[in-house]
Formats: structure tokens, C-alpha cells, sequence
């Protein structure tokens, strides 16, 4: 039997060539026609209810052969997903007649992947009590909008570990070793929150240096002191620090501080301890039950597009995450993570315009294979478990088709990031050429604001001719991770730009806390017209890597060093020239500097606390003795107020004389109204 809106559909085809709309509502009836905005239920007119019927109803039209516009227009409310929203190839538009999701009003269409939860019942201990229904999983708990704490131990803070279970002594002969690797030695009673009967969900969470690795428990003996993981991490514990920090998550004996949660499996309660000033009849609760709530599955390898499909003014929120007992979690970048919140494959010309991911447990929004000319535009990703937006796949495709190419990100916000996997980056780019993340605002993370190649080395790698351009970070690290920056590139990279990025407040847990960190075999990148200022470990750190220009800049005020170079190699790893540098803490230059080749030239420096003095302990006219900065001179450039942050040059710098041009930092950052506040 044919359905009844194919009929329909085939009908309006006809003399139909420019738009056609369908709607969308909570009151809607998946049984009436969408083509209305209003109800007139004798006569089946009136919008849908479903985001799925709707996509079916678009697909439908298409299928027709309709070519014009095919806008769905989603009145405001809350829509609560059973299974990921899927936009398959059938449902593209085209370049003239593309496929739209519209909110009626932006900012007030609420996609969610879990439900809302109000039967809390009262304790005499303090605690609420919510049941949970059998096969729904509680990884995160969400208050009134607000991210709730998992019941940790210590509250605050970290506990050190003694040693791995397997003690070893030689680095090269622990990495060879599975067995140094799975598990823990600790202080018996840094154990004391836990419980037999906590086992199954528990997990702890161990630092490493980049990343942080999450373990479900398989054995435990408290009176040793003793932890055996189900699965192992990448590292030997205790590589990067003999006394790496870890902390315990999901025990009921850890439930003693306002805002935590603990989830007992086995009874199907959830227990929290509220904040101040809640009351549980004015409690909202969401517990997330979809890993993915927006996925476009089209299919590189068969040359089958979503093309040309656009979402605008669409809120994504409360999306979970998952961990197996025997998974693997672990690893820099959390580029392991499979999935994201808005997951597309095979997208073409597709946009997501002030938009909104908040909530989520991964990635907010991944461009994985296939996905190619795609604009992410004045959207907001906020409070995530991973990172911001991921571009492109960590293997190297062959095919071009398979590659995640002219992809752009700008005038975003990607704020509060690696809320779960603490090592995710504000914007990922793979193995993926010709993006531009451009004017974006990132903040509040634990590792790195964007991450740009990953192929170590001089190995094979299509990350190129990508364009970092006047992008905002700040509040990169925390003190939680180390390795990191605020831009991070790894890799041959003919043709990438880092130009007019501002970035500061760059605070590692130990060492690398830089501002732009070309890593292992990062090489012809353009670093240009970047302000960087208040790090930790120097605003310009470069690994290895071959012929990067390092041209008009300004380095400020970091803490241990202003400049590091780590490997010295035949060829010149880079050219540093027109740079302003300035500091008053800390050494100029540490690393390998008088054994690399370099080309140092028409640059300044100034320590405001005393001398500048460069690698050795040279003066300046020493340092050029040995061939290096031979127009560069010491002097102050004149900012207008650098204690106040205001780096303009004023009237007779020298700065200007070595052929430095000024540049406009405080044009970094959104160009748009973004969906949500910068801070809250």
C-alpha cells in the first residue's frame, strides 16, 4: 500500500520549483501532513511531532525529484530522542535548492539525547534518591543544566601512586612490557573509599604527561595496596612521573561533598548529595542514554554524499559516553574516542550555523571521512567530555574522497572542554588538509586549543596547507596535563598558517606549557602576526622539525623561558625574524640553540627585570659573534602598556625600524553574536 504522504508529496512537486516547508512541533502529530505550522486535526494538517518524521517526509520529496529549497521549520521545545537523528544521502539538497533544519527561534529548539527526571525521593542521610530503569546507563548526571560531579576520592586534588605493579628500572624495557602497564601500587588507605560491591562500576582515573587514562577494576587488594586494570594504558606507570596523581571515581563511600552523585548498578539507585539552596520538587535531573544525537551517514567509499543539508539554531545537549570493561582508554588528543555527539561521514557543503553542543560526554561535532567543504559558523560547544570539534581520522586515506579537506570553523565559542577524557583539544585536525579555523574563542581546557597533523616525524602526511588565523586561547591546561599548547602541530605541513592567534594563560602541570609548540617533525608552517603571552614554559617551544618561519610576532612575559628549541638537526629547523620578545622572569632561550642551525635576524628583546642575556650567559654582542641576530637589537619596543596588556607600538619604536609591522590583535576572536555568553 502506498503511503499516504507519498501521494501528498507527489503532488506537490508540481508547479513547485523554489521552497517547500515542512514543520515541526512538540504538539505536532507525525500522522498529519508537517506542511502546515498550525494544527487543523479534522483535516490531518498541521506539523509533525518527530525530527525523524519530518527527515522521512524530506526524503520523500526528494526522492520525487524536487530540486528547489526544502526547509523544516522546528518550533521551540524540547525533543527528546530515542535513537540518533540519522540524515542520510537521501535527503540532500543542492547547491540552488539546499536542505534546511531552521528553529523558528534560535537558541530555543532543544534536541536531547536523554530524559528529564524529577521523582527524587529524600533520605534521612542527606541524600536524594532517583530509580533508574533497567538498561539505562549513568555515566553523567546533568542538574538544572549544570554538570554534577561523580563521587570522587579525594574530593580534591590527587592521590600518588608508589610504582606500576610490575616494578622496572629501565624506560626501553618497561614499553616492551604489557605488564608494566596494568596496574597500580598505592598507600593502603588512599583505598579506604572502596568497596567490594563497588568494583563493577568504579574506575580510576591515572595521569600520565598529555593524557590522562581511565581503568575499570579488575582486582584489588586493599591491605597491599595494590590495583589491577582490566585493560592497560598506552604508557608504563610511571614513565612520565614516578608518582603519577590518580583519584578514584563511582564509590559510595566517596559521596561526601555537595554536588556528587553515585550511581549504584546493581539496585538501580542514584544517589546525590545536593548543592545548597536545592530542593527536589525544583530539581530537574538528565541522565544521557545516546552516545550520538545528530549523525549524517554518508559514504566517501561509495561516492554516497549527504550534501548540501544545513541545521541552524539548533540546541544538541545531554549526550553520554561509554567505557567498556576490556576498552582501551587512553591516548593524546582522546583521538581514540569513535564517535561524537554530532558525528558526521560523508558530509559535502553541509553547515551548522549558531548552533549549540553543550553537555555532551565526546567531541561535540566530528567532520570524520569523507566530510569535505563543510562551515561550522558562529556555534557554541560547551561543557564537553572531550573536545570541541574534531577534523578528519588518525589513519591516512588513500583515496582523496576518503579525506576531510576545506573544512572551516570560525567565529565560534569551544569553551569547558575534557570533562571526561581530560587530554581532548578545543579544535582536532587529523590527517586533513586546506581547513581554516579562523576567529573562534577557546577556553577553559586541559590540554591543547587546537592540535594541527598527526603524523610523527618526517613520515608521510596529508595535514597541509591548513589555516589557524586569529583565533582566541586562553585558560589552556590548568595545571592538569603537560606537553601541550595553546597550538599544537605535528608533522610536514607545507603551506599551514598560524597567523593573528592570541593566546595566553598557558599553565602546564610540569613541563610544556607553550604557546605555539611545533612538535615532532613539525615543518614549513608560517607563524606570523600571533601575540602569545603569560605561559608557563615559553610562548614559542619548537621539538624537531625542518624550515618553519617564525616572522613578526610577539612572545610576552612567560615564566621558566621565553624561547626553547629541543632538537638540533643538519638542516635549518627554523627562521626567527622580526619578533618582539619580552620578559621580566625566567631565561631568554634554554635548549639547543648554539648546536641547531638557525636563522635568527631583525629581531627584539627586552627583559624588563634586568639584563637580557642569551644562551651561555652572552651578551647580545657575543651572541652575534657566533653568528646569530646580526640586525637584532636590545632595547624596549614602547608598548603602549605592557603591564596593562595593550601591545600596541607607540610612536618611534624601534620595533619598527627592524621592519617589524604592527598588527591588529584585537580583531582575534568571534566577528559574530555567538549563541551563548563567552563566560558564565
Amino acid at each position: 500500500m502506498t503511503a499516504p504522504w507519498t501521494v501528498l508529496l507527489a503532488g506537490l512537486v508540481i508547479g513547485s520549483t523554489d521552497e517547500h516547508r515542512f514543520y515541526v512541533s512538540p504538539t505536532g502529530n507525525d500522522g498529519w501532513s508537517g506542511t502546515a505550522a498550525t494544527a487543523d486535526p479534522a483535516r490531518k494538517q498541521g506539523p509533525f511531532r518527530s525530527l525523524h518524521r519530518a527527515t522521512e517526509a524530506v526524503r520523500e520529496l526528494r526522492s520525487t525529484g524536487f530540486k528547489g529549497r526544502v526547509t523544516v521549520v522546528i518550533a521551540p521545545g524540547v525533543y527528546v530522542l530515542s535513537e540518533p537523528w540519522r540524515i542520510d544521502p537521501g535527503v540532500s539538497g543542492t547547491e540552488s535548492g539546499p536542505t534546511v533544519f531552521r528553529a523558528a527561534q534560535p537558541g530555543k529548539v532543544f534536541i536531547r539525547g536523554g530524559r528529564a527526571w524529577s521523582a527524587w525521593r529524600q533520605r534521612g542521610d542527606g541524600l536524594w534518591e532517583l530509580r533508574v530503569p533497567d538498561r539505562t546507563e549513568v555515566q553523567q548526571l546533568f542538574i538544572n543544566g549544570g554538570r554534577r560531579t561523580r563521587a570522587r576520592s579525594p574530593n580534591a586534588g590527587y592521590f600518588r601512586i608508589l610504582g606500576p605493579l610490575v616494578p622496572w628500572q629501565d624506560r626501553t624495557e618497561a614499553r616492551k612490557r604489557l605488564e608494566t602497564r596494568l596496574g597500580i601500587r598505592v598507600q593502603p588507605d588512599d583505598l579506604r573509599d572502596i568497596t567490594p560491591s563497588d568494583l563493577p562500576e568504579a574506575e580510576i582515573l591515572l595521569f600520565h604527561s598529555w593524557t590522562a587514562s581511565r581503568h575499570h577494576i579488575k582486582e584489588l587488594d586493599p591491605a597491599a595496596g595494590t590495583v589491577r586494570f582490566t585493560a592497560p594504558s598506552n604508557w608504563p606507570v610511571g614513565y612520565w612521573d614516578r608518582r603519577a596523581r590518580w583519584y578514584l571515581e563511582n564509590c559510595r563511600a566517596a559521596l561526601d561533598a555537595a554536588g556528587e552523585w553515585y550511581f549504584d548498578a546493581g539496585h538501580r539507585v542514584l544517589l546525590y548529595k545536593p548543592l545548597p539552596g536545592e530542593h527536589p520538587e525544583r530539581t530537574e535531573a538528565v541522565l544521557p542514554e545516546l552516545t550520538e544525537l545528530l549523525v549524517l551517514s554518508g559514504d566517501a567509499r561509495s561516492e554516497r554524499y549527504v550534501a548540501h543539508v544545513g541545521f541552524e539554531g539548533l540546541v544538541f545537549e545531554y549526550a553520554d559516553w561509554r567505557l567498556g570493561r576490556d576498552e582501551r582508554c587512553d591516548g593524546q588528543a582522546a583521538a581514540f574516542l569513535k564517535t561524537a555527539a554530532v558525528h558526521a561521514y560523508g558530509a559535502r557543503h553541509c553547515y551548522w550555523r549558531d548552533c549549540v553542543v553543550r553537555h555532551v560526554g565526546t567531541y561535540g561535532l566530528w567532520l570524520d571521512e569523507g566530510c569535505q567543504h563543510n562551515v561550522v559558523e558562529a556555534c557554541a560547544f560547551v561543557d564537553l567530555g572531550a573536545g570541541g570539534v574534531r577534523i578528519g581520522q588518525t589513519g591516512l586515506p588513500k583515496e582523496p574522497r576518503r579525506r576531510a579537506e576545506h573544512n572551516v570553523v570560525r567565529d565560534c565559542l569551544i569553551r569547558s572542554t575534557g570533562r571526561v577524557y581530560h587530554a581532548a583539544v578545543g579544535v582536532w585536525i587529523g590527517r586533513a588538509s586546506y581547513n581554516t579555523v579562523e576567529h573562534n574563542h577557546i577556553c577553559d581546557l586541559f590540554y591543547t586549543g587546537i592540535s594541527v597533523g598527526w603524523s610523527w616525524g618526517y613520515a608521510p602526511s596529508t595535514a597541509h596547507h591548513n589555516r589557524i588565523v586569529k583565533n582566541v586561547i586562553h585558560n589552556v591546561g590548568r595545571g592538569v596535563l603537560s606537553d601541550m599548547g595553546g597550538i599544537y602541530t605535528l608533522g610536514i605541513s607545507p603551506g599551514t598558517i598560524l597567523r593573528g592567534n592570541v593566546i595566553y594563560d598557558v599553565e602546564s602541570y610540569s613541563y610544556g606549557g607553550w604557546g605555539i609548540y611545533p612538535d615532532e617533525g613539525s615543518s614549513f608552517l608560517e607563524i606570523t602576526e600571533n601575540l602569545v603571552y603569560r605561559t608557563k614554559t615559553g610562548g614559542f617551544h619548537q621539538h624537531y622539525g625542518r624550515e618553519n618561519r617564525v616572522v613578526n610576532n610577539i612572545f610576552a612575559f612567560s615564566r621558566v623561558q621565553q624561547l626553547q628549541l629541543t632538537r638540533p638537526e643538519p638542516h635549518i629547523s627554523f627562521y626567527f625574524e622580526r619578533n618582539i620578545v619580552v620578559y621580566d622572569q625566567g631565561a631568554l632561550m634554554t635548549g639547543a640553540w648554539t648546536k641547531a642551525r638557525l636563522v635568527l635576524d631583525h629581531n627584539l628583546y627586552w627583559n624588563y627585570s634586568g639584563p637580557v642575556t642569551f644562551p651561555g650567559n652572552r651578551s647580545l654582542e657575543r651572541w652575534q659573534a657566533l653568528g646569530h641576530d646580526e640586525h637584532s637589537i636590545v632595547a624596549d619596543p614602547l608598548f603602549a602598556d605592557a603591564y596593562a596588556l595593550d601591545f600596541g607600538l607607540r610612536p618611534g619604536s624601534p620595533a619598527t625600524k627592524l621592519g617589524l609591522r604592527p598588527f591588529n590583535w584585537k580583531d582575534a576572536g568571534p566577528r559574530r553574536k555567538l549563541p551563548v555568553p563567552l563566560h558564565e
